[in-house]
């Protein structure tokens, strides 16, 4: 379905969420080395739950590395700094979303690689700085997943 990347990712917590959520929509997960803990921390496991074996984890050691092997439509970076809102950015099977480190976001010399309606951004109020990263991937994933009608999803019972 689609691919979710993270760019260095930083806290433990949030990309154990993450895999719990790329299990349950059926995305491939791409992590981005350095990492800013082991894949065997306590706290990524407690947030991943037992989902970790359910999930498509690839690590590179480069964003290079894993752009260049990724079977994907397109990619957006998410950034605070785009100007493409998400509501109204139209996305397809197989596209990707990458994602900054939780303390710093995408640095601009990858922001710059990407068109400016190819750099999406949230809603949020004004004087916001930013949403936690997993509710970030956890929004942009579901209003993609929307937008293709939930497809592969049990969605009634």
């Amino acid at each position: 379905m689609f691919h979710v990347i993270l760019y260095q990712p930083e806290i433990p917590p949030n990309t154990g969420n993450i895999i719990r959520l790329c299990a349950n929509a059926g995305c491939q997960l791409h992590l981005i080395k350095p990492l800013g803990f082991s894949l065997e921390d306590k706290q990524l496991l407690r947030a991943g739950l037992d989902y970790h074996e359910f999930a498509t984890l690839h690590v590179h050691d480069t964003l290079q590395d894993c752009l260049s092997g990724l079977n994907a439509s397109r990619v957006f970076a998410l950034t605070t700094k785009g100007s493409q809102p998400l509501h109204a950015t139209r996305f397809q099977r197989d596209d990707a979303f990458l994602f900054g480190p939780e303390s710093r976001g995408l640095p601009a010399e990858i922001l710059d690689n990407f068109p400016v309606e190819q750099r999406v951004r949230l809603a949020m109020l004004p004087h916001s700085r930013s949403l936690n990263l997993s509710n970030t991937v956890a929004v942009t994933v579901y209003e993609a997943w929307r937008q293709n009608d939930f497809d592969g999803a049990l969605i009634s019972a």
